[in-house]
């Protein structure tokens, strides 16, 4: 049996797409994991790629699930993202980041959705190349 968190987070998962798919995002892959890290979901909307971190928390857990997005993670992300668009050869496509945000409680939970939540168009920062020739 997996553990408790590993059950919310699918869950919570779960949720987050089926939530992208009613408001017509398309769902292309989930959990694309890589030597940079992970992305949860992989949706498309009206062309662009859009990179979703999903954040699931119980109702009884302190403090907001976006909260967890720290500049650590937003960097895994960008370079996460980066392999998945060399490997499907799209860095022609424009592309954004998202976040989901779920909080489980007893019955029910509640979803938010925040769009284009990193500002990628400095680059990576340190002398990296731009991120995307957009």
């Amino acid at each position: 049996m997996p553990a408790r968190h590993l059950i919310t987070g699918q869950t919570g998962e779960d949720l987050a797409a089926a939530f992208l798919t009613e408001k017509g995002l398309r769902v292309r892959q989930r959990n694309f994991r890589c030597r940079g890290g992970e992305i949860d979901l992989i949706c498309e909307d009206r062309g662009t790629v859009v990179f979703v971190e999903v954040k699931t928390r119980s109702g009884a857990v302190r403090g907001e699930p976006g909260e967890a997005v720290c500049a650590a993670k937003q960097e895994r992300l960008i370079r996460a993202a980066s392999l998945y668009l060399s490997h499907i050869k799209a860095w022609d496509r424009p592309c954004r980041f998202d976040l989901v945000s779920v909080v489980m409680h007893a019955a029910d939970a509640a979803i938010e959705h925040w769009e284009d939540i990193i500002d990628v168009r400095d680059g990576l920062g340190r002398g990296h190349a731009p991120w995307q020739p957009w």
